[in-house]
């Protein structure tokens, strides 16, 4: 046994020149000084029963050692790529008698039995090449030295090993279920239910599990360190080990220069606090998201995209140990938007449209004869609305729209044309619109560009209130409103009244004030004013003026809020 500590001492004299000690599981057997730098640079040790995370330069392979002190013993190797490929094979060392051929009892010479280590291939015991989670177990092994070599030929890539020669005690690795699968157990337009069976590891040991969903649109992961590297910067700077832990100053040279079959691929940066990082330039984000649930075996993911197909993976956490399982995982497409009914508008009439919050409506007017023109009138009740008219499959016009507007297209023969109307991010919306190829016989009246309400603050008394506002050269009907208000009314709750669709027929007799008609040909004197009277000493009133079209349709003025004077 002697012997074979030696023969590891001599693998690892060139690592550090820091004391360390024998990564075995009795950690008195042996300690040494590591001197030589320039010799073995790219060998380590594994510790038993420790998971070790390392990093890989592309076809740079690295070897890792470890003992197996006495025949007979259980051996378990777990290695986990996490974001390439990797090939690994594990060999058993031979070692060299421990006499010499003379059987003279005396060691051959240090430098002697170093090369012969060095130049020794080993035994063979298994060999692996791909990206899934693979594992070497044997229930009796002989004692010697155990060599672990890696390789990536895609690119720089990080890597998990986990060796231990108590695998039945140890148990780091949360167990799977007899049925490893995660179920899609409902599926909507934006939500999916995922349900699997619990650990083992939790439900039978009692340990600390907590379960991670990750959500991707490309493909499933097959391991959480392949999430993790994916989340996090791809640019090896922020993820590569230091110098002198496990890799060397050769390979630290090289560090950060990339290979040309890496620039390609994606990459993404979910944190970065140094101030070099900030300087590197990042691609955009990957659309994937990790979840960590706690033990609940059942959970539902909301705010998906309709229409979408999303790969689900669950893995196992070991709380303790921080290591993972991952489950057999799963895909689904969300469910299509349920099909808009397309409105059909008739030549004349006023349709009312309502719209949900972001959501969007389609409107159809296909003219039954031929016409030159064709005039859209579009009357907006609350927040501004998108309206997008093609004629044909050919976009017209694009353009938001706030209260009350007009569009005058020129016609063409059998045209149909098809009317988009997307609604306000803030809430839903209402409107008003009509199609006509005959704009003489409108339903809306016609309005000025301001159609605020001006009060005149020094002709304020009491009991009255003085305003005016802007009319047009069309002879249109007005009428105007007061409602007493407390002086608490905030702006939010003017806001809510602002319905501008909602027409005189709504309001209580009691509020009216009078109705009257007026125009002028000249613009600059289209203004007429009014004063309310009967209004009562130090009381804030909402005045509302409502202009009526030909056709009886209604469109209100913006409110306007004024408090009559307490004393006079």
């Amino acid at each position: 046994m002697l012997l074979l500590h030696w023969f590891v001492f001599l693998l690892l004299l060139p690592l550090n020149s820091r004391t360390q000690k024998l990564p075995t599981r009795d950690e008195e057997l042996f300690q040494m000084q590591i001197r030589d730098k320039a010799f073995f640079h790219d060998s380590s040790v594994i510790p038993d029963g420790a998971e070790i995370s390392s990093f890989l330069f592309r076809d740079t392979p690295k070897r890792y050692f470890f003992v197996v002190e006495e025949d007979n013993t259980p051996l378990a190797v777990t290695v986990t790529p996490c974001d390439a490929p990797l090939e690994w094979k594990l060999s058993l060392q031979e070692l060299p008698e421990e006499a010499s051929g003379e059987g003279s009892g005396e060691p051959e010479p240090l430098e002697q039995q170093k090369q012969q280590i060095i130049n020794e291939e080993g035994t063979e015991l298994f060999s692996y090449k791909g990206n899934d989670v693979e594992y070497f177990v044997s229930p009796s092994s002989p004692s010697g030295l155990y060599q672990l070599e890696l390789l990536s030929t895609e690119k720089d890539t990080h890597f998990k090993v986990y060796a231990t020669t108590t695998p039945e005690s140890d148990q780091p690795y949360p167990e799977l279920p007899y049925d490893p699968r995660v179920d899609v157990t409902s599926l909507g337009r934006t939500t999916v239910t995922l349900a699997w069976k619990p650990s083992p590891t939790a439900s039978l040991l009692k340990q600390p599990i907590q379960y991670c969903i990750v959500i991707n649109k490309e493909h499933n992961f097959k391991s959480l360190c392949a999430v993790e590297a994916k989340l996090s910067s791809d640019d090896a700077f922020m993820m590569a080990p230091k110098p002198g832990l496990d890799f060397s100053l050769f390979d630290f040279a090289h560090f950060g220069f990339l290979s040309d079959n890496n620039s390609g691929k994606e990459r993404s940066f979910l944190k970065s606090s140094s101030k070099l990082s900030r300087q590197m330039s990042s691609k955009p984000r990957v659309d994937l998201q990790k979840i960590c649930i706690g033990n609940k075996n059942i959970f539902t993911l909301s705010d998906l995209k309709p229409d979408t197909q999303y790969y689900f993976d669950m893995f196992a956490v070991n709380v303790n140990t921080n290591m993972s399982t991952a489950y057999v995982g799963t895909f689904a497409r969300t469910k299509e938007e349920a099909k808009q009914k397309t409105v059909e508008l008739k030549d004349g009439k006023v349709t009312d449209v309502f719209i949900k919050r972001k959501g969007t409506k389609f409107l159809r007017f296909a003219p039954v004869s031929s016409h030159q023109k064709v005039t859209f009138f579009v009357h907006s009740c609350l927040d501004a609305v998108q309206i997008q008219i093609r004629r044909d499959g050919k976009l017209l016009l694009s353009q938001n729209v706030e209260e009350v507007r007009q569009f005058q297209l020129r016609g063409k023969p059998k045209a149909k044309y098809l009317i988009r109307l997307k609604g306000s991010k803030k809430g839903a919306s209402m409107l008003k619109i009509l199609a006509t190829t005959r704009p003489n016989k409108q339903s809306f009246p016609s309005l000025p560009e301001d159609t605020r309400i001006k009060a005149f603050d020094k002709l304020r008394t009491c009991s009255s209130a003085t305003v005016a506002w802007l009319g047009t050269q069309e002879r249109n009907k007005f009428c105007i409103y007061k409602k007493e208000v407390g002086d608490n009314y905030s702006e939010e709750q003017k806001k809510r009244e602002q319905n501008q669709c909602l027409g005189p027929d709504t309001r209580k007799k009691s509020e009216k004030v009078l109705c009257k008609y007026f125009h002028s040909q000249n613009l600059q004197k289209a203004v007429t004013t009014e004063t309310i009277k009967g209004l009562q000493p130090g009381k804030s009133y909402l005045l509302d003026v409502y202009v009526i079209g030909h056709g009886g349709h209604s469109v209100k003025y913006q409110s306007k809020l004024v408090k009559t004077r307490k004393f006079c």
